[in-house]
């Protein structure tokens, strides 16, 4: 069994790449050992967001009386909360298997492995078969990590996958870690009334995000009732106590449940991946502008890289790594100056480009363009009490650098952010084009005058 080409990993860069490579005519197996969509679709970014949204109309519907409506006796069921999440996602991957079916992919559910290459043709064995192929993508994904706590294991934690099939709130959770993972399920048992505590080993929460926005953040859970315990680590855990270093001592957290979400890493162990020898750094495989590893005809997309481990990121290199594969005459190189980020809080904040921090240490010259979201006039309408910001930071010659949001809806007004600075649009060009009166997409070009 021959085709052109082969991937390993049915996540979003996997599932991509196999429906571009089969619909451009060329023969493609795609092998996943679980289900496909992978982390994302099963355990990560779908799962999570969906549970999020019936906090957001809990929350929306315990608010209500601000907007004049009458919502008495509120409450959420979590079974119907779990089990609508389920339904979701066995809605999306029947989708990619219909993907898969009409671009005439050959999908194989079991576990692969490479066996290795003789000449230009690699050979992967799965379940009772062997398969040879032309090129190979990687997208093997992401795990969890669970750090080397005293007491803190698999069997005695939570960890998203865990989180997400809760059958009971617990009256008190601890979060290690104040990432993206670890700040959206605080979100979502705060709503849900859980007493939340987050430990981040760093002095703010959102390492990486805008740092005046992970502020401001921070202290809308904080007025909700989220305690954090930043610059802090945690140093063992026993039962449902957590032990907690910090600069003015030790001290315990109680939590029902403790929910490690310090991070994930790479997944380069059982399929092979050894008898090729690739590059690797960082604890992730290298690759080029273009997707390539170290070995020719071999590429690598989305978390397995390490470098940016973000579901649309890894269907960006899937892309990349196609159009490459294909011989397309121009094939665009992947670029991650502009990528969006989101945190899927209530409210949202995301951003795009640089952020403040970077542009100081790299010793960039940038001024800042700031106002409120109240100046838009939808958000005023729509957001009772909120605040929020737009923050846009511009080059010495006003090309946009970064863009950062606090406030509903965050995650759909970046893409206008990420576009206007891949594209090395100027704050006047942005400035000028026309945005929908009443919407809070507008508040862009009130923050750039």
């Amino acid at each position: 069994m021959k085709y052109d080409v082969a991937i390993i990993g049915g996540g979003p860069a996997g599932y991509t790449a196999a429906q571009k490579a089969g619909a451009a005519g060329r023969s493609t197996i795609l092998f996943e050992k679980n289900a496909l969509g992978g982390v994302c679709l099963n355990e990560g970014c779908i799962p999570t967001k969906t549970i999020l949204y019936s906090a957001k109309m809990f929350d929306t519907a315990k608010g209500a009386v601000k907007y004049g409506v009458g919502a008495e006796n509120v409450s959420f069921d979590l079974g119907r909360i779990m089990a609508r999440k389920q339904k979701v996602v066995r809605k999306l991957t029947a989708g990619i298997r219909t993907l898969m079916s009409e671009a005439g992919v050959a999908v194989v559910q079991a576990e692969a492995r490479i066996q290795g290459r003789d000449g230009g043709t690699l050979t992967i064995a799965a379940g009772d078969e062997l398969y040879e192929a032309d090129r190979l993508i990687l997208c093997t994904g992401s795990e969890t990590f669970i750090p080397p706590i005293p007491g803190l294991e698999v069997a005695t934690c939570w960890t998203s996958r865990e989180a997400l099939m809760a059958k009971e709130m617990p009256a008190s959770l601890v979060v290690i870690g104040g990432g993206v993972i670890g700040m959206e399920f605080a979100s979502f048992f705060n709503s849900l009334g859980t007493e939340v505590s987050v430990v981040e080993m760093l002095d703010e929460i959102l390492p990486g995000m805008d740092r005046e926005a992970a502020a401001m953040l921070r202290a809308e859970y904080t007025r909700r009732g989220v305690a954090f315990h930043t610059g802090c680590r945690v140093t063992g855990v026993d039962g449902g106590l957590v032990e907690v270093a910090g600069s003015s001592g030790t001290f315990t957290l109680r939590g029902e449940k403790t929910l490690a979400s310090v991070g994930r890493r790479p997944v380069l162990r059982g399929f092979g991946l050894e008898t090729l020898g690739l590059e690797t750094k960082n604890g992730g495989v290298c690759v080029d502008a273009f997707m390539r590893t170290s070995v020719t005809g071999v590429y690598a997309c989305g978390d397995i890289t390490g470098r940016s481990m973000l579901a649309h990121t890894a269907v960006a290199e899937a892309e990349t790594a196609v159009a490459h594969i294909l011989g397309r005459r121009e094939p665009v190189a992947m670029s991650y100056h502009a990528i969006p980020a989101v945190v899927y809080t209530n409210p949202e904040i995301a951003g795009a480009g640089a952020t403040e921090e970077v542009l100081r240490e790299e010793g960039r010259p940038y001024t800042v363009r700031k106002v409120p979201m109240t100046f838009s006039g939808r958000f005023v309408a729509e957001n009772e009490m909120g605040t929020g910001m737009c923050k846009m930071l511009l080059a010495e010659d006003e090309t946009l650098l970064g863009v950062h949001l606090v406030g509903n809806p965050a995650s759909e007004l970046i893409t206008i952010a990420s576009i206007a600075i891949g594209r090395g649009m100027k704050a006047g060009e942005l400035a000028s084009c026309i945005f929908p009166h009443p919407t809070v997409s507008e508040i862009m070009k009130e923050a750039l005058g």
